[in-house]
């Protein structure tokens, strides 16, 4: 379910110059984008933020002082233009701004709604601490909702250069490749193995932070530069390494990091024990799926984790009309891993949090069914080799937490392939991830990988900035090769399970 997106009107005309833009700061606090009540959202799942309008976005973006060095920038994975785009959007000039924040993202509409904007560059304005920093989230969203809306997106297809790439998952990565290909003039194919092209951005991300036409769009966008989406297709089962290798000039593998990590301790396989992504998929997902249903309504619902996920599992749940959320997290507030907004917003809804609190044992009754948390207090010590304080188990402080449903939102590693498929030769790092070099190669000529699959669950934008960096790579490694090899033939496409 989505809603119709904001239309934008014609930009207001620029106010005149007054020479002290650079202080509007003192003058302007920031203003959050229209935002749905707690109740209302709770009830539906749809976005919970909506766009500026236009004289709120100018406002908005006037607020930048345009640092000479400026640290937004430093701090963005993708290295945005922000200050430009911004003084472009205080003149009004929406469209140039939005084209300048295209040029070095491949879906700035879709990092503007899940980036972690309190870390990243908004983390680094130079006015956070002073002020409130500048809103570059909300700005780079309303910039590019006023593109698509005003058909000005540049999706247009180039010459073919006659050479063929397939990318391997369609999530954040595979999209970005796909479309940096593209640009280029390659002949792209997304192999998906769900029957939605889009990956987590469609299944796993819940719809209140992303909704899925804003994704879908996103595809339709490609698929009119000319990008094709074979969907039903699992590599390693449905399609060889070898195969690709022969129809292709070379692979990208953006198959991302989705096997979750373990539960290890006592009772963790009582009934009622869920791993948070397919708890998450189930509820985000339109399609039938192969996968026993949750039922929540009425429940006391127990989420282990700290980072984003635990959050849109707590957040689901509330949706799905659990009776009470609990957040159960071993280091305190200020060293949770989620992001602060979807914290805030997880509490507005009603989540409850535990900090400094680990879980032990979980214990249930005669049937099986789980019916509580068995934790013990902690307390954070010395920093650890990450520079995370490590977190001591205080004596004498076990303490029981009810519960209905477990959800386990402890990370992901990446995903592995079949260990009878031919992917399996591709080298590994011991703790999962893929061994790339410096152009994003791994061991196998022609054959690049990116994103969480090499580096363990990340940012949506850091897969964005690997495969952008892997495309160029792509594009050096086949013009030192002559052009080769066979359109993919009937039988391959067969194979594939290919959808048109």
């Amino acid at each position: 379910m989505t809603r119709e997106r904001e239309q934008p009107t014609e930009p207001t005309p620029t106010p005149p110059a007054t020479g002290k833009e650079q202080y509007a700061w003192l003058e302007l606090s920031r203003a959050t984008p229209p935002k749905r009540s707690p109740t209302e959202r709770l009830a539906d799942f749809l976005e919970v933020y909506g766009c500026y309008d236009e004289a709120t976005a100018r406002e908005q973006a006037h607020r930048c002082v345009q640092c000479p060095e400026p640290m937004c920038v430093q701090a963005c994975p993708l290295e945005n233009r922000i200050p430009e785009w911004l003084l472009l959007t205080a003149e009004g000039q929406f469209l140039e701004a939005a084209a300048l924040s295209r040029a070095t993202s491949n879906m700035p509409e879709i990092c503007a709604r899940i980036c972690p904007q309190d870390r990243l560059c908004e983390g680094a304005c130079i006015l956070d601490g002073k002020s409130d920093p500048v809103a570059i989230g909300a700005i780079e969203r309303f910039l590019n909702e006023y593109a698509f809306a005003h058909g000005v997106t540049d999706s247009a297809s180039v010459a073919p250069n006659g050479r063929r790439v397939a990318v391997v998952g369609s999530g954040p990565g595979g999209l970005a490749c796909a479309d940096e290909l593209a640009k280029r003039g390659y002949a792209v194919t997304v192999f998906e193995a769900q029957s939605v092209p889009g990956g987590l951005l469609v299944n796993g991300i819940p719809a209140f932070k992303l909704e899925k036409g804003v994704v879908e769009r996103r595809i339709d966008f490609l698929r009119h530069r000319g990008v094709v989406f074979r969907t039903g297709v699992w590599i390693g089962k449905d399609i060889t390494l070898k195969e690709l290798q022969r129809h292709f000039e070379a692979v990208f593998l953006a198959c991302g990091a989705q096997q979750a990590r373990p539960l290890d301790i006592p009772g963790a396989d009582l009934k009622g024990v869920l791993q948070a992504l397919p708890f998450l998929v189930e509820k985000n997902s339109d399609l039938p799926l192969a996968m026993p249903k949750t039922d929540v309504a009425g429940r006391r619902v127990v989420v282990l984790g700290g980072g984003d996920t635990a959050m849109d599992c707590l957040r689901t749940a509330l949706r799905c009309g659990a009776k009470a959320t609990v957040c159960l997290y071993r280091r305190d507030e200020a060293n949770m891993p989620g992001s602060r907004t979807e914290y805030d917003n997880a509490v507005e809804e009603g989540a409850e949090f535990q900090f400094l609190t680990n879980p032990i044992a979980l214990e249930g009754n005669g049937d099986g069914q789980v019916t509580q948390v068995r934790c013990v207090r902690m307390q954070l010590g010395a920093p650890d080799a990450t520079g995370r304080r490590r977190p001591l188990a205080l004596p004498n402080s076990e303490f029981r937490v009810l519960a209905d449903v477990v959800l386990v939102a402890y990370g992901f590693d990446p995903t592995p392939f079949p260990a009878d498929s031919d992917f399996a030769q591709i080298a590994r790092h011991p703790w999962g991830g893929m061994v790339v070099d410096e152009q994003f190669m791994t061991r196998l000529p022609g054959v690049f990988a990116g994103g969480d699959l090499i580096r363990g669950p990340a940012l949506v934008v850091e897969a964005v900035r690997d495969a952008r960096q892997a495309a160029l790579a792509i594009d050096r490694y086949l013009a030192c090769r002559p052009a080769g090899g066979a359109s993919p033939s009937a039988d391959a496409v067969r194979a594939a399970r290919a959808q048109p």
